[in-house]
């Protein structure tokens, strides 16, 4: 089986300042975003990663420059994993944006949500899962390292765990977060949802087998960190 780490890039000014920024060119991470991709390098250190894929925009990519300095890995640009077309929306204030009648769509009900001038999430979530599905054949027994934004994994992380995109916004992907899955054909297994600090569960290629017990694969992710279905991202 193929794992996956699923890393959110780290802040922007438009997360700190609550602006959706979408796909506008020139988005970089933010002193603390560049703090933060700095210690998932320390974090990802001991893990074995064979190849990393990354959305084009410039936070992820800078996340993943970051993340995997002085390592040979070799780092793919997939137009599949950018950000979602928020159209006419990009560039505008959250606050501003949540007295929209289609804000009670995207928060309850995704799946039917399509941004004007932009893109459907149904559709930002099946090129998502497709370009999953693409790099783990790639790798059929290897590791990962995916970075991506907020939306675009928590889609990824729904089919995952088998749930109706409708629900996607119960899942907090926050800032350098890594949520691990392991997947192949048949199977996907999700190890670890927005792990912010401390060990990686599953992530090592000689981990020792899941526990039976139930909850138990994850049960160390860290706590939520602020970020979620309000988040700029």
């Amino acid at each position: 089986m193929t794992t996956v780490l699923l890393i959110r890039h780290g802040r922007t000014a438009a997360n700190a300042t609550g602006t959706l920024a979408g796909r506008t060119p020139g988005v970089s991470l933010d002193t603390t975003g560049r703090r933060q991709a700095r210690a998932l390098a320390t974090r990802l250190r001991p893990i074995p990663i064979d190849l990393a894929v990354t959305s084009p925009l410039e936070r992820c990519r800078q996340t993943a420059a970051l993340a995997l300095a002085n390592r040979n890995v070799p780092v793919h640009t997939e137009a599949r994993l950018i950000e979602q077309d928020f159209g006419t929306w990009t560039g505008r204030p959250l606050a501003e944006l949540a007295r929209s009648p289609l804000w009670s769509t995207i928060q309850e009900s995704p799946s039917q949500a399509l941004f004007p001038g932009g893109e459907a999430t149904a559709a930002m979530a099946a090129r998502a899962t497709d370009a999953l599905a693409h790099w783990c054949a790639q790798v059929p027994d290897g590791v990962i390292a995916l970075v991506s934004h907020a939306d675009v994994i928590k889609a990824i992380l729904s089919d995952a765990l088998g749930q109706p995109l409708d629900a996607f916004q119960r899942i907090v992907v926050a800032p350098a977060s890594i949520s691990v899955i392991r997947r192949d054909a048949g199977r996907v297994e999700v190890l670890g949802l927005n792990d912010t600090g401390g060990s990686l569960p599953g992530a090592h290629r000689q981990a020792e087998p899941p526990s039976a017990e139930p909850g138990s694969a994850g049960s160390s992710a860290a706590e939520p960190s602020g970020a979620g279905s309000g988040d700029s991202r």
